[in-house]
C-alpha cells in the first residue's frame, strides 16, 4: 500500500503559537486530507522544539522550570490545535512531536553516532572538535554571519539580529563541527538530480547561490555550562547538542529512527522520506543543513522541502507586536468558523509568495465566496427541491418529448455541457493542489459555483415550477446543480471538511468525502429519489461593521490598519436615507405628522397608505451591497413589482421565493444602487440590533389582496 508522511516544521516553545504556526499547519493538514481521500495511508507530523537557551530564558522569566515552560506551551498548542480542527480526534495531525521524549533522545544519539563514524565526499571526519567564537541569536536559535545582524549604534554594544531585532549573545567557547563545507558539490549536486527537491523554483534557486557562496563548518554542540537544558552528545555529557542539529532530526525520530517504541507504533521504513512544509525564514536549516545531516549518516534524503511565504498586514508591513499588527488566534477562533478561516489563508496567499492578512479582508472573503457562492448556491438548491420536488432529488433525464419545452426555457436537454465543465475544473482543481498552487486550485473551483448559479439564474426552476409542461426540465435544472455540489463537497473537503461534510449529508448522501478520491468522480452518480437532508445555512453573512467594531474593541484599537478603523457602515443604498440597519425606513419627509406635534394620525391618514400581499417570484443578491437584496413580487397586477429590500444579512435569497410578503404599493419609485426600487417590503425591528423579522400570513392570502 503507498504511504505518505507530510510535516510542519516542530515550533519553539520560548512563545506562544500565531498565524504563521496555524497556517502551516492548515496547509499540512489540506495536503493529509487530499493523499486520505486517495486511499494512501498518510502519516502527518507537528509538534514543539523544547530544548537550548532560550527555553532557559524564557522559563527563567516566567519563573518556571525549562520543561514546565514547555509543558505551558504545548497546552495550549494543544488547545489551539482542538479549537481549529488540526488534532488527531477532528481528522488531523497523527502525533504532536515532542523533542523532550525519551525515545527522541534515543533517535537523535543514533544519528549523532552515525555521523561521529562518517567521512565527508571529501574523505574528512564529518564531525571533528574545535573552537567557536561569533554571534549568536537565542531567539533564532542560530549563529550568524556578519550579513545576518546590524552593527551595534554605540562602541562596545552587541550587534541585533536582524529577524528578532534583539542583542546577540557572544559565544567563545569548545564546541563539536559538523563538516559542511566539504558538503557543498554533494548538495549542488543533489539539487540538480532533483529539481523538485526544493520548491518553489524561486526557492531552490535561493538555495542553490547560497552553497555555490561557499559553506562554513557549523558548531553543532554547546558547553552544557552555557546551555544545560539539551540532550548530551554521546560519550561526552559536558557537551549538548545545538538545538537544530537534533530539532531537524525530530522528523525521522517520531516515525522509529533509533528507537524501538516509534518504528514498532509506526515504521522508519514505511513513513520516509517526507514532505517537510516550511516557512521562508527557515529554509536553509531544512534544504542545506538538514540534508547534508542526512548525507553523513546515511539516511535517504526527504521527498521535498517546500517553502511558503509570511503573512504580512494589509499594509504590507511585516507583522509583530511592537507595531500591534499581529493576527491574535483567540479573535479568530471566536469570530469567524474554522472552515471560512481555512479557505481564507488558502485563497488568499499565492503559495510561496508573501500574503496579506487583515480580519476585513477575510470577512468580505467569507461573505462574497461562502455565504453568497457556495453556501448560496447550496441553500437555494436544495431549498428547491425540498419545495419542488417534495424533498427528493429529481430525475436529470429529459425526455425526447421534453426537449422542445426545455429549449423554449433555455435549457440544454443534454446534460454533457455542463457535466465537461465540471470534469475540466476537477482535473485542474487537482493539478493546481497537488503542486501546492491552492489559490488556483480554487478559484478553478469556484468557476462551477459560478457556472452552475448562472445555469439556475437563467433557467428559473421557480418559473419552471408553475408550468407543467416543465417538470422534466425543472428537474434536470435541480439535479445539475446538485450533483454539481456532490461533486464540490468532494473537491473541496481538504480545505473545508466541515462545511463540504455538512452539504454531502444535506443532500442525503450517506458517509462524507473524506474518503472519496475527486479522480474517480463519475457524472450522474447521485441516485434519483434521494431523500435530502434538512436544509440548513453553513456560511452565515457576517455583519462586518458590527464585527470590526467587536474585533476593534477587544484589541482596543492597537495596531489595526486604517482601512479596518475606519470602516463606515454600508447602507446598501449609498446616500439614500431609506435603507438603515438592515430594514427599510421611511425618511422624515415621508413620515406623516398632526398639527398638534403628537406624532397621531387619523384613519384618512392610513388610508394614504396601500398595502397589498405579494408572493415573492425572485430574490437575489445585489453585488457590492452587503445588505441588500433585489426582489421580484407578484402583488396582483400585470407584471410582478421589483423592490429592494435591506435583509440580505438576515436572510439568504432562495428562503424567500414562495413566500408570502406585506408591501408599501404606493411609494414613489426610488433608485438604489442603480435599480429601481418599486415598493417597500415590511418587516419587524427586533432587539436591540434592529434585526428585521418579514411581515407574513398564518393563512393562505391571495396575492394583490389589500390590507386593511
Amino acid at each position: 500500500m503507498k504511504t505518505f508522511y507530510v510535516t510542519t516544521p516542530i515550533y519553539y516553545v520560548n512563545s506562544l503559537p500565531h498565524l504563521g504556526h496555524l497556517y502551516t499547519m492548515i496547509v499540512a493538514d489540506a495536503v493529509a486530507r487530499r493523499k486520505r481521500q486517495q486511499g494512501i495511508e498518510t502519516f502527518f507530523l507537528t509538534g514543539t522544539d523544547e530544548h537550548g537557551i532560550a527555553i532557559e530564558r524564557a522559563a527563567e522569566r516566567n519563573h518556571r522550570t525549562p520543561k514546565e515552560q514547555a509543558d505551558y506551551v504545548v497546552g495550549y498548542y494543544k488547545k489551539m490545535t482542538d479549537a481549529f480542527g488540526l488534532d488527531t480526534a477532528h481528522g488531523g495531525y497523527d502525533i504532536f512531536m515532542r523533542t523532550t521524549a525519551p525515545f527522541h533522545y534515543a533517535g537523535v544519539s543514533e544519528f549523532w553516532r552515525r555521523m561521529a563514524k562518517a567521512k565527508t565526499p571529501k574523505g574528512r571526519e564529518a564531525l571533528y572538535k574545535g573552537h567557536y567564537e561569533g554571534w549568536f541569536c537565542a531567539a533564532c536559535a542560530a549563529y550568524k554571519a556578519e550579513d545576518e545582524y546590524a552593527p551595534p549604534a554605540n562602541a562596545g554594544e552587541p550587534p541585533t539580529c536582524l529577524i528578532h531585532e534583539t542583542k546577540l549573545d557572544r559565544v567563545s567557547e569548545e564546541s563539536y563541527f559538523f563538516r559542511l563545507s566539504d558538503y557543498d558539490e554533494a548538495l549542488l549536486g543533489l539539487y540538480e538530480s532533483r529539481p523538485d527537491f526544493v520548491q518553489p523554483e524561486a526557492r531552490r534557486n535561493e538555495v542553490r547561490s547560497f552553497v555555490r557562496g561557499g559553506l562554513q563548518d557549523l558548531s553543532v554542540s554547546r558547553v552544557n555550562t552555557s546551555v544545560r537544558w539539551g540532550i548530551p552528545v554521546p560519550g561526552d555529557p559536558q557537551h549538548t547538542m545545538y538545538v537544530w542539529f537534533e530539532a531537524l532530526t525530530n522528523y525521522i525520530t517520531a516515525i522509529g529512527f533509533g528507537n524501538e517504541q516509534q518504528q514498532r507504533a509506526v515504521g522508519f521504513e514505511k513513513f520516509w522520506p517526507a514532505l517537510h512544509l516550511v516557512g521562508k525564514d527557515i529554509l536553509r536549516f531544512h534544504a542545506v543543513y538538514w540534508p547534508a545531516f542526512l548525507m553523513a549518516a546515511g539516511v535517504e534524503q526527504p521527498r521535498a522541502i517546500v517553502a511558503h511565504g509570511m503573512w504580512v498586514d494589509p499594509d504590507g508591513r511585516k507583522m509583530s507586536k511592537t507595531l500591534g499588527n499581529t493576527i491574535e488566534l483567540d479573535l479568530l477562533n471566536k469570530y469567524f468558523s474554522i472552515d471560512a478561516i481555512r479557505y481564507f489563508c488558502l485563497r488568499e496567499m499565492v503559495f510561496g509568495q508573501d500574503g496579506r492578512f487583515g480580519y476585513e479582508a477575510l470577512i468580505d472573503r467569507a461573505n462574497s465566496d461562502l455565504a453568497s457562492g457556495l453556501g448560496n448556491l447550496s441553500s437555494r438548491t436544495l431549498t428547491m427541491i425540498q419545495r419542488y420536488c417534495a424533498g427528493r432529488v429529481p430525475s436529470g433525464n429529459i425526455s425526447e418529448e421534453a426537449r422542445l419545452s426545455a429549449k423554449r426555457a433555455g435549457v440544454d436537454s443534454d446534460a454533457a455541457t455542463i457535466s465537461s465543465v465540471v470534469e475540466h475544473a476537477r482535473d485542474e482543481v487537482i493539478r493546481h493542489f497537488d503542486n501546492f498552487a491552492f489559490s488556483r486550485a480554487l478559484e478553478e473551483a469556484w468557476a462551477i459555483v459560478a457556472h452552475v448559479d448562472k445555469m439556475i439564474s437563467e433557467a428559473k426552476p421557480w418559473g419552471l415550477a408553475k408550468d407543467e409542461s416543465q417538470t422534466q426540465t425543472l428537474g434536470a435544472v435541480l439535479y445539475r446543480a446538485a450533483e454539481a455540489l456532490r461533486w464540490l463537497c468532494v473537491l473541496l473537503y481538504p480545505v473545508m471538511p466541515n462545511s463540504t461534510s455538512g452539504i454531502y449529508q444535506q443532500l442525503g448522501l450517506i458517509g462524507d468525502p473524506s474518503r472519496l478520491d475527486p479522480a474517480r468522480l463519475k457524472w450522474g452518480e447521485l441516485a434519483e429519489g434521494t431523500q435530502i437532508g434538512e436544509v440548513q445555512p453553513l456560511f452565515p453573512r457576517i455583519d462586518k461593521v458590527r464585527t470590526m467594531a467587536q474585533i476593534i474593541g477587544e484589541r482596543g484599537g492597537f495596531g489595526v490598519d486604517t482601512t479596518e478603523v475606519d470602516v463606515a457602515p454600508d447602507s446598501g443604498a449609498g446616500s439614500s436615507p431609506t435603507v438603515r440597519e438592515g430594514v427599510q425606513q421611511a425618511s422624515e419627509d415621508d413620515a406623516v405628522k398632526n398639527e398638534s406635534g403628537d406624532g397621531l394620525i387619523d384613519i384618512t391618514d392610513f388610508a394614504k397608505v396601500e398595502l397589498r400581499v405579494g408572493e415573492v417570484l425572485t430574490a437575489e443578491r445585489i453585488p457590492k451591497a452587503d445588505k441588500l437584496l433585489l426582489i421580484t413580487a407578484d402583488i396582483g397586477e400585470e407584471k410582478p413589482r421589483q423592490i429592494l429590500a435591506g435583509i440580505a444579512q438576515y436572510y439568504e435569497p432562495e428562503q424567500l421565493i414562495g413566500r408570502k410578503i406585506v408591501v408599501v404599493a404606493n411609494l414613489k419609485p426610488r433608485k438604489l444602487r442603480g435599480y429601481e426600487s418599486q415598493g417597500m417590503l415590511l418587516a419587524a425591528s427586533v432587539g436591540e440590533e434592529g434585526k428585521p423579522v418579514i411581515a407574513t400570513f398564518a393563512e393562505d392570502v391571495p396575492n394583490g389582496a389589500r390590507l386593511k
